[in-house]
Parts: structure tokens; sequence; C-alpha cells
């Protein structure tokens, strides 16, 4: 071999273990520099941990002064660390604020704004606003336009979530207060009026509908599961401060919305507005309402509506009007022609009870109660429709049985309607518990039972009623 060859291989295998070793300390830097990353992620969620329980676990106990001596440092290194570290706090800060300390009132509004930032995915925005909202005008901070306002952002940018019954009354009542010292208009009130009674509306159609399913489970002798227990109450109970507030909101109304009032109030704009298709719908749709149809200016309303834009409405309308000509079949026609046509199934529910109205007052108790279901079929909370029903089956007993014990058989069936209506809507529920123990006492006894033999049989309803009800066993 060549001293040259020599010299190659000597060169080419100095330049290959140069290289292993420039590997080597590479792979033993990467994996040095690792090794203290995963020790940094690690401390830091140590760390997060750490301060994450020095709050929680304090703030779970309700030890609230010691919880806040930690939060600061929590939101501030670990402000992701978790949502407990948020609805924790929401409780401590309304803690304070409900012992008197309206300084933490800004606490409390940061905190949401920093779950909506860090959680927007699990914050029902609308819900957390209104909220803090409601805090506010609690404790009378800021004027009533400013409180106003943080109630129509909060609604108007999540109005899905805002749904407490307390913020749909404190939005609205603010509104009639700010038109009585001149900062708001009339129509803005019953705009806002249309609005808020149309959300209270949809809140209680999905609960009676969710609660309906239950009680024809309960009423087809199935036995609820504990959870669906928990949600029958929990759907009553939503159901009756809805139908609380909804009267409420009505009376905050007041005379603002009598006839008196929204008249001349129309009169006024109609030149101006007379080619307005929305706005001769609201104004037709208020004086309809309001049973202001015997006035000039619902007849012109009606007309100019019917020109400008033919629809359900205006079928409703010149239902109206026939109705205040004497015209009952044919008014009934215009309804249910209006009824069918209708988007909005509240309106249509509306529609059919008043249909079931104008029969029931005509005598026709079968084609009454028709209606009456049909409007529970697009609404289902509506309970005043149950309540007639359960009027009229007690007001047939005397026609419904060959026996005194059959003719007294029907008050259980008139004190079962009765009692749904109570369950579905809570704007009648007193009325209708207290119509429901009225004609469960008028039913037979239980020695009136014993004495006919008829302790767990059925009696059969041959009149206009129908149908059955079992003697309870005794």
């Amino acid at each position: 071999m060549t001293n040259g060859l020599k010299k190659d291989i000597m060169i080419k295998t100095n330049t290959v273990n140069t290289n292993i070793m420039k590997t080597k300390v590479f792979l033993l830097v990467m994996l040095f520099a690792f090794t203290l990353g995963g020790t940094t992620f690690a401390q830091a969620d140590n760390k997060c941990h750490e301060l994450g329980s020095l709050f929680i676990e304090p703030a779970k106990a309700k030890n609230y002064d010691v919880a806040l001596q930690n939060y600061d440092a929590v939101v501030k290194e670990c402000p992701t660390f978790s949502m407990a570290t948020y609805q924790y706090a929401v409780k401590m800060f309304s803690h304070f604020i409900k012992q008197g300390d309206k300084s933490k009132i800004t606490d409390l509004e940061q905190v949401m704004k920093y779950r909506m930032q860090y959680y927007p995915a699990k914050t029902k925005v609308g819900k957390e606003m209104a909220k803090i909202a409601q805090v506010k005008y609690d404790n009378k901070m800021g004027a009533k336009m400013e409180q106003f306002q943080s109630f129509d952002d909060a609604f108007k940018k999540d109005r899905a979530t805002f749904t407490s019954p307390k913020s749909i009354y404190t939005y609205f009542s603010l509104a009639v207060d700010l038109q009585g010292t001149g900062e708001k208009g009339v129509q803005d009130v019953f705009d806002l009026y249309d609005v808020v009674t149309g959300k209270i509306e949809d809140e209680e159609i999905a609960l009676a509908g969710k609660l309906t399913k239950l009680i024809d489970k309960q009423d087809a002798g199935e036995q609820l599961t504990v959870k669906e227990e928990k949600r029958l109450k929990g759907y009553e109970t939503n159901l009756g401060s809805y139908g609380k507030v909804k009267g409420s909101v009505d009376g905050k109304l007041g005379k603002l919305a009598d006839c008196p009032n929204l008249i001349p109030l129309y009169n006024k704009d109609f030149d101006a507005r007379k080619d307005d298709v929305d706005w001769i719908k609201r104004a037709a749709g208020r004086l309809s309402g309001k049973d202001c149809t015997s006035d000039p200016l619902f007849i012109k309303l009606v007309e100019q509506l019917d020109r400008l834009a033919p629809s359900a409405d205006t079928k409703l309308y010149l239902g109206q009007l026939e109705k205040e000509k004497g015209n009952s079949a044919k008014a009934i026609s215009y309804f249910e022609e209006s009824a069918s046509m209708q988007s909005d199934p509240r309106k249509s529910a509306r529609i059919y009870y008043r249909i079931a109205e104008e029969k029931r007052k005509a005598g026709q108790k079968g084609s009454a109660r028709r209606y009456y279901m049909k409007a529970l079929e697009y609404q289902p909370s509506m309970g005043r429709a149950y309540l007639k029903i359960a009027n009229m089956y007690a007001a047939s007993a005397n026609n419904c049985g060959k026996t005194v014990f059959e003719k007294r058989a029907i008050y259980w069936k008139a004190a079962e309607m009765a009692r749904k209506a109570a369950r579905v809507d809570g704007s009648v529920a007193g009325n209708a518990r207290a119509t429901a123990a009225s004609y469960s006492e008028r039913a037979p006894s239980k020695s009136d039972i014993f004495d006919a033999g008829m302790g767990g049989k059925t009696v059969s309803f041959s009149c206009w009623v129908g149908g059955s009800v079992r003697v309870p066993n005794l």
C-alpha cells in the first residue's frame, strides 16, 4: 500500500469519527434539552395545581376569606388551569356582594369576562351577561339607561341563553320606567313587549312540551325514573316562574297599552307610516290583541294591510270585522284560514283558542273542545285551554250519566284536566289547582264508592264528553 493511499484512508477515518462524535454530542444536547424542558413543564404544571388548590379548596368549603388571598395568583399565573376557578370565583364574589361589599361587583364582572375569554365553548354568554346586569341593577349601580343597556346588550348578544325570568322582567321593567321619564318612546316599549313576551312563550312551549311527555308517561301508568322525576319537578317550577313573570310584564305595561292610549298613538302616525308594512302589522296586531277592533282606525289599518300584503294576519283581522258585524260563521271561516296560514305556532294556538271560545259560547261543547285541543297542539303551555275543558266537563255533570254516581263521576275527569292546566302553565296554576280540588270534592266520596260497589271499576260517558274514568280503589 502506497503512502498516499494510507494517508487518504486515515483522513476518511478521522472524518467519520468526527461526524460520529458530533452526532453523539448533538443527541446528548437534545436529550438534555428535552429533560430540562420536561422538568420545566412539570414544574409549571405542579405550580398551577398548587395555586389552583390553594384557591379552589377553601372556596369549596365556603372559606372565602382564605380563598380570596389566593385568587389573584391563580388567575394571573394559571388562567387556564381549570374552569372551576371561575365557577368558584363567581360564588365567592357573589358572597361578598351579598355581605354588602359592592366593590366586589367589578371583580365579579371581570371573572365572567375571564370565563368568556378562556372557556368560550363552555360559557352561555347571554346568561352570564344577564347575571352581571342583574347584580348591578340589584345594587343600584348606574343610571336606569345604563342598566337597561346592560340587559339589552346581553339579550341581543345571546338571546338563546338569556333565560332568567327575573332578568327578563327587569329588562322590560326598565324600558317602561324609561318611557315614563321620556327617555324612551311608547312604540319602543311596545316593540320590546312583543320581543319579551315572545321569548317567555318560547321558553314555556319548550318546557311544556318536555313536561307533557312525562305527564303522558305517568298517565299511561309507567314509572318515571329518578332523573325524570327530577326533570318533571324542574319543568313545573320553571313554568311557574315564567307564568308569574308573564303576568308581571303585562301588569307593568298596564294602562300604557289600553285602547285610549293606542288609538291616538297610531292615528297620529298613520299618514306618515301607512306604506310601512311592518308598522301597519304591529299597529293592527296591537289593536286586535287589546280588542280595540270597533274603532274606525282598526278598519283603516286592516284595509291598508290587505292592500299592501294580504296574509294570515289580514284573514284574522277580516274575521274580527265579520265578528263585529255579527257574522259568526263567516268570522270563524276567516279565523280557521288565518290559523292554517300562520308561520308562528303561538299565533295559530291563540286563533284556535278564539274559535273554541266562540263555539263554547254558542253551546257547541264538543266542537269547542276540539278547537281547545288544537290550540294545545300548537302551544302545549296554554293551560287556560285545559281549564276551559275542565269547566265544560263539570258543567255537563247532570247530562252525562244515568245514576247520581255516574253523574258525579264526571268531576274526576274535570279535576284531571284542571290539574293538567296547573302543571303546564304557571300563570293559571293557582286557580287551576283550586278548581281541581273543588271538582275532586264534588266527585263520589269513599263511602259513595263503597255503597255503589264501584271501587276499581270504569264509568263510561255516553254524552258529548265521551271516554271513561276509572274509579279509585278503596
